[in-house]
């Protein structure tokens, strides 16, 4: 059940427990007294007077609690259950060193103290908080605290026997006036992350091409976006052989998902594009088995896509978007793809097939040649492409390449929504290690150098002049372990940016 937010100049009746942001002075005493002083409850007085007799600050310092972001720390003052949340960031963002002036908590720390907040509040129902008065008064500040609050409660539920988070509302009390509008937009951007992540932890044997496309489908139809389906048939007569030959060792027939947002008083053209294997054997070039273990999630890209676009609409920016989904199954079967085996994409481009652990770039090759076709103003696909962006950057950046002219939009996007994005060189001296005796080029280079690179310029072959840019979140779109906003398992990683850079495109 998704959280409920509302906004009060006082705390309701009824609330189970309040939060209150709390720094490194440790001064719970004054956040309880913002958060009460301006509602009709008359007991407040007393709640403050029960923290100063008893040394609230002396208390949360004898636990460990320092105010850091992450921290959180319960009391009990008369009727009240009080949660402190750490908001004292970890270097200060004031201004020069010494001003004296009071650090104050970036977005990204406020995602992770409305996450903390969560991870605190799984025994009430309802909590009444400032913890959004913490940050700079802005509206994005306000959305920050949502995101996070939203993310860190999901639980993937395999079954209607496991039970669903418990907190289901969540007041934010006092200023500013922006909370309102603010917090909704969070909670969109959240839920869409959150609609990203569960089709990704779906078992594969269950969420199969076909299913994750008439799911798509439904849910996109359902918020009013016009919906296009390419079946197996109409993948093979519109020659996308990439594609194609990726299903062709699976029981599972491929699918193309078109999802596109067309409001009235457009500005612009956006088309994103996302890699949907909904489970990656390696095909032929099997994987280990240890490496199989997360790969029901090697559609992270197309659900990112696919969240972003049903949730386009809630937003209504001022941009058209077109949304595609390029799904297979990557299968070791009799029918399957040989390394060796040339493959026609799209535009006739002959593709040798050297490792067939390297599918993710041929179902996008074909779904960027369809996209540019309906000539988009910029492309930005996202994919859960390569291991070397997980050596390369770790698990808490994406990398990104692609075209000068979009490429710091698609990363200032990011970096707005808590995902951000590492910028690597688009090498154009490496494009030859491509090159093939045989085809075109060959999907995959003799050695693993540079695998990220190379992958992007693969992808910009198909391309065609459109501004254009590449996410991989290899990395960012599986989390070990709870951290952050994210839970463990698979992360939705993109679907926030990709709504950050369609509703900021046009301004």
């Amino acid at each position: 059940m998704p959280i409920d937010f509302k906004t009060a100049v006082y705390v309701p009746e009824g609330s189970e427990a309040v939060a209150v942001p709390v720094g490194a002075d440790l001064d719970i005493t004054g956040a309880v007294r913002s958060l009460f002083s301006a509602g009709p409850d008359r007991n407040w007085g007393e709640v403050v007077a029960a923290l100063e007799r008893g040394n609230a600050a002396g208390f949360l310092a004898s636990t460990g609690f320092r105010g850091e972001i992450g921290q959180t720390q319960s009391v009990l003052v008369e009727r009240w259950h009080v949660v402190a949340v750490g908001t004292k960031p970890a270097a200060t963002n004031a201004g020069a060193p010494d001003s004296g002036q009071p650090s104050i908590p970036t977005n990204d720390d406020l995602r992770r103290a409305g996450a903390a907040l969560a991870r605190a509040s799984t025994r009430v129902r309802s909590v009444a908080t400032t913890l959004h008065t913490a940050g700079d008064g802005t509206a994005a500040s306000i959305q920050a605290v949502v995101e996070g609050l939203v993310l860190a409660g999901y639980r993937y539920r395999p079954s209607a026997a496991t039970p669903e988070q418990l907190l289901e509302e969540v007041t934010l009390v006092g200023p500013p006036q922006a909370a309102a509008p603010a917090a909704r937009t969070g909670k969109i951007m959240a839920e869409a992350s959150l609609r990203a992540r569960r089709w990704a932890d779906e078992p594969a044997r269950k969420l199969s091409p076909q299913v994750f496309a008439e799911a798509a489908a439904e849910a996109g139809a359902a918020t009013g976006l016009e919906v296009e389906i390419w079946g197996e048939e109409r993948i093979i007569a519109e020659r996308l052989g990439c594609l194609a030959s990726v299903a062709s060792g699976s029981a599972q027939p491929p699918r193309l998902v078109r999802l596109s947002y067309t409001p009235a008083t457009a500005r612009a053209h956006l088309a994103f594009v996302g890699k949907g294997i909904t489970f990656d054997s390696g095909g032929l070039s099997l994987k280990s088995a240890e490496a199989m273990e997360t790969m029901k999630g090697d559609m992270g890209g197309a659900a990112a896509v696919v969240a972003a676009l049903i949730a386009l609409p809630e937003l209504a920016p001022p941009v058209r978007v077109d949304g595609w989904a390029a799904l297979a199954e990557n299968m070791p079967g009799g029918h399957a793809t040989r390394p060796g085996d040339v493959v026609i994409a799209r535009d006739g481009t002959a593709v040798e097939i050297v490792n067939t652990d390297a599918e993710g770039r041929l179902v996008l090759a074909d779904a960027l040649l369809v996209a540019g076709e309906r000539h988009p103003d910029a492309i930005v696909d996202i994919a859960t492409l390569t291991g070397g962006q997980t050596i390369a950057l770790g698990p808490g950046l994406a990398g990104l390449l692609g075209s000068d002219e979009i490429v710091d939009r698609v990363s200032a996007a990011a970096a707005a929504a808590g995902e951000p994005a590492w910028r690597l060189p688009l090498w154009a001296p490496y494009k030859e290690r491509l090159d093939s005796e045989v085809a075109d080029m060959r999907n995959v280079t003799r050695d693993r150098a540079a695998s990220t690179i190379m992958a992007a310029l693969f992808l910009q072959h198909f391309v065609k002049g459109v501004p254009w840019a590449h996410l991989d979140i290899a990395g960012p779109s599986h989390s070990d372990r709870d951290e952050g906003c994210f839970s463990r398992g698979n992360t939705g990683w993109g679907a926030r940016t990709l709504l950050q850079l369609a509703t900021s495109w046009a301004t």
